[in-house]
């Protein structure tokens, strides 16, 4: 599937029905939720790097790039796209940044506006998203994560201002991380992209984000953790 396609995924969503991107971790994983009939993945970098044994934020870039590229091979043959965290974006030129992104085969990215010191400068970080969109000639989904709420600035209309500014740079998506659940229809209302939520067990499901106008839900590294929970008990049981 061609990023027109991925694109496609994300438009018109009925209310409930949101379009669910497992986050799987390695080629295995991702072969598992391929074969369960799933018609996308998105890779989670904190999985990734927890699969490779470092921190979250901590993957070297080309193990990251190495990492992405093996999961996709490894579902070439169900053809599903597969869009990658790639964080910050390691520090690379957006035209460097694109090229890797495309060698290792996804269809969309996701790119942070935060790193180790805190929330970045929005007017700098949509002129960074302008460049990858301009390098990747509309071959890549750019999902730009706004990361208020996740560092502690948790201001709606903040979030909406950076928001407005990324989609005016070309951006997909916008993935306000962590918002809660009461601030998702009005930022749905006033962002006019698709938007993307994480789920996580504590809170609404994903069927109940789409109906809170979410268009696109993602699991972060919560999918891999679920996995190493059954992992441990077996572990137990063996012991």
């Amino acid at each position: 599937m061609d990023v027109t396609a991925f694109r496609k995924l994300h438009q018109d969503r009925a209310p409930g029905d949101p379009l669910i991107l497992p986050g799987p971790w390695d080629a295995a994983s991702a072969r598992a939720f391929a074969e369960a009939g799933f018609p996308a993945l998105a890779t989670p970098s904190a999985g990734i790097a927890a699969s490779l044994g470092y921190e979250d934020g901590a993957t070297p870039a080309d193990e990251m790039f190495a990492a992405v590229a093996r999961l996709v091979r490894s579902v070439a043959d169900f053809g599903i796209p597969v869009s990658a965290d790639l964080e910050a974006g390691y520090g690379l030129a957006p035209r460097e940044l694109v090229a890797r992104a495309l060698d290792a085969g996804v269809v969309g990215v996701n790119l942070e506006d935060s790193g180790p010191s805190g929330l970045g400068d929005p007017e700098r970080q949509a002129d960074r998203l302008a460049e990858v969109r301009a390098a990747a000639d509309g071959a890549l989904f750019v999902n730009a994560r706004v990361d208020t709420y996740v560092r502690g600035v948790p201001d709606l209309d903040e979030t909406v201002r950076r928001a407005l500014l990324y989609v005016e740079a070309g951006a997909d998506s916008v993935y306000p991380i962590l918002a809660p659940p009461e601030h998702l229809p009005e930022l749905c209302s006033r962002i006019p992209v698709p938007l993307n939520a994480v789920s996580h067990p504590d809170g609404p499901s994903p069927r109940e984000l789409g109906q809170l106008g979410v268009s696109r839900v993602t699991f972060g590294p919560g999918l891999l953790w679920r996995a190493m929970s059954a992992v441990k008990a077996v572990a137990e049981e063996l012991r």
